[in-house]
């Protein structure tokens, strides 16, 4: 970036020492960066806004019933449970986790930026993955009660957390194990203000308005991947400068001419990923470093999404030919004998699709939202699976294979691999292209 070196609030200095007319001085790629970079805290705190809205209270965990959560591209092989916890220098939240066999699980702690901080599971704990665990500020001096299995410091004071059981062949037992985990707080808390930033839709990203709010997302909760200085420099010295109509009227003209056009752009490989047979592959997920681009399209089509060690994403918007994917066409994808999904999943594999613009499954009749393992789908006389996507069932189809995507609806598909091994791990393999069949 221009003036990287320098950083913007010495810009400023050098310059003029007015904020709007370093604002001036900016490129059109430049404001669009800052504004790419700034909408990733934003969609977070807009979800943590609508979850308290919601009933949530810091430090207790709502458990959702399956297939009721409400945020992008929702894994439903899974009972979510949801938290936003609050630590301190005085106070850790203790995490009790069941013992569970012979089925996945994972307690994720993500920061205000959609990052993965930890995850409590058999992958992380091996030797005792169930007990209490004490969540606690980094280099906070809390007692601890007596039998704590795990202390997992964290560097900021609030955090979200999902925790994820895997539904299997036994939703009953899945949710009996869900209904066990439990949070409590040691001590009394600071409880932190709710960032007051925009709450938008999907659909209608906010222009200008952002960096009215950059000050606010920004103080509660700073960036702490190093070599993002600069950009959040920017975005609080946008802030400032918007407030000139003149300027306000310029940066407004930039985000909706050149910023959402170049995050657009950025969708269908998901920033810096591949596309390989139509299937985009993040080149990160869950933890961004400097790649905020990723970060800010994961947080937009896919909140909360968790490290490449516990699952792996591919996403799909075009058939094999590149054409987007549509209900009024009906599409197969065939795995051969010698690469079936099951080969690249410790755990679980699965696929849904979603709508295009706020990336909920699609409503159906049969209220079918997914292909999976427990959807029994049938493997072909020569070994190979073949799954079918239409809005009716082709006579050739059997019933588990296939998944209804209504007439009229453009949308795309996540195939999730859970526990990723071989080339789904070490990034080498895509699922087959989509095959237009009428």
């Amino acid at each position: 970036m221009r003036y990287a070196w320098l950083g913007f609030a010495a810009l400023v200095t050098t310059l003029s020492g007015s904020p709007a007319q370093a604002a001036r001085d900016l490129s059109d790629k430049e404001v669009s960066q800052s504004y790419i970079y700034l909408l990733g805290r934003l969609l977070v705190t807009r979800q943590q806004q609508l979850d308290f809205q919601d009933g949530f209270n810091w430090n207790e965990i709502v458990h959702r019933e399956p297939g009721k959560v409400d945020w992008p591209n929702p894994n439903l092989d899974v009972a979510y449970s949801e938290a936003w916890l609050a630590v301190d220098e005085t106070s850790c939240t203790i995490a009790t986790v069941p013992q569970i066999e012979g089925r996945y699980f994972t307690v994720q702690v993500l920061n205000g930026w959609g990052e993965t901080l930890a995850n409590i599971n058999e992958r992380v704990f091996p030797k005792k993955s169930s007990g209490d665990f004490a969540i606690c500020l980094r280099d906070a001096k809390v007692g601890l009660p007596d039998g704590i299995t795990a202390r997992l410091d964290i560097p900021v004071k609030q955090a979200r957390v999902l925790v994820r059981v895997a539904l299997g062949d036994d939703r009953d037992k899945a949710v009996k194990y869900q209904q066990q985990f439990h949070f409590k707080q040691t001590g009394s808390p600071k409880l932190p203000p709710l960032p007051t930033t925009p709450i938008f839709e999907l659909e209608k990203l906010p222009g200008v308005e952002a960096f009215d709010a950059a000050a606010t997302a920004l103080d509660s909760e700073p960036d702490s991947n190093p070599g993002m200085e600069t950009l959040a420099e920017t975005a609080r010295a946008i802030g400032a400068a918007v407030k000139d109509p003149t300027e306000r009227a310029r940066i407004d003209r930039i985000i909706r001419t050149r910023g959402m056009a170049d995050f657009a752009k950025a969708g269908p490989p998901i920033g810096h990923g591949t596309i390989r047979n139509g299937w985009a592959r993040p080149a990160v997920v869950g933890v961004y470093n400097t790649d905020y681009l990723a970060r800010t399209l994961i947080d937009y089509g896919g909140i909360w999404a968790n490290i490449a060690p516990e699952v792996m994403y591919y996403r799909a918007s075009t058939d094999g030919n590149g054409a987007k994917l549509s209900g009024d066409n009906a599409y197969t994808l065939t795995f051969p004998k010698n690469a079936l999904p099951s080969r690249f999943a410790k755990y679980f594999w699965s696929v849904i699709a979603v709508d295009t613009t706020h990336f909920r499954v699609l409503p159906n009749p049969l209220q079918r939202y997914l292909i999976n393992e427990q959807s029994e789908p049938q493997l072909e006389a020569d070994g190979s699976l073949k799954l079918y996507f239409a809005a009716d069932k082709p006579a050739e189809a059997p019933d588990g294979n296939w998944l209804p995507t209504p007439k009229g609806q453009i949308y795309r598909l996540t195939f999730r691999y859970y526990g990723p091994i071989d080339g789904v791990s070490n990034g080498t393999y895509w699922p087959p292209a989509l095959l237009k069949t009428n």
